[in-house]
């Protein structure tokens, strides 16, 4: 087996720390939802409670900050697609992790379409309600066929 090259080194240290962003960002959205504290409050909280070593901090404090920023316009652009329940009805993990998806579809190019999914899917798998990974799923691929149309049209 070949051994990795630098910049593969660094892609996978990348991935790595921003999947643990996303899963504090995760954390801190349900915390929000349930205390409507606002994102440095949660975000100085989070670096007290929690070993936050190996997380890309910058990425984590711009998913959870723009986020409640954008919950709105982010809720806006999945109800259409919500059509076997609507978003309100949704648990908090559930609710979170779809705006996280929609905020790095709308916000994040450089982050690919199926990087976004599959990070949200995973992490519904492991937090979520049983089976929700399967309602993100099908949420977010409609929501990446509007707001990604040509990444996802390279990619069929």
């Amino acid at each position: 087996m070949a051994k990795p090259s630098p910049d593969q080194i660094k892609r996978r240290a990348l991935a790595s720390e921003r999947h643990k962003a996303r899963h504090f960002a995760m954390q801190g959205l349900y915390q929000w939802h349930l205390t409507a504290a606002p994102a440095n409050e949660i975000a100085a909280q989070f670096r007290v409670d929690f070993n936050m070593k190996g997380t890309d901090l910058e990425y984590f404090m711009e998913l959870l900050s723009g986020v409640q920023r954008s919950a709105d316009a982010l809720d806006v652009l999945l109800e259409p697609y919500a059509t076997d329940r609507k978003l309100e009805e949704c648990d908090p993990i559930t609710r979170a992790l779809l705006r996280i998806s929609v905020y790095e579809l709308k916000n994040r190019i450089d982050v690919p379409y199926k990087v976004s999914i599959n990070e949200a899917v995973n992490l519904a798998k492991k937090f979520g309600p049983e089976d929700s990974h399967k309602f993100v799923n099908g949420l977010l691929d409609k929501v990446a066929i509007e707001v990604r149309a040509l990444e996802v049209a390279a990619n069929s």
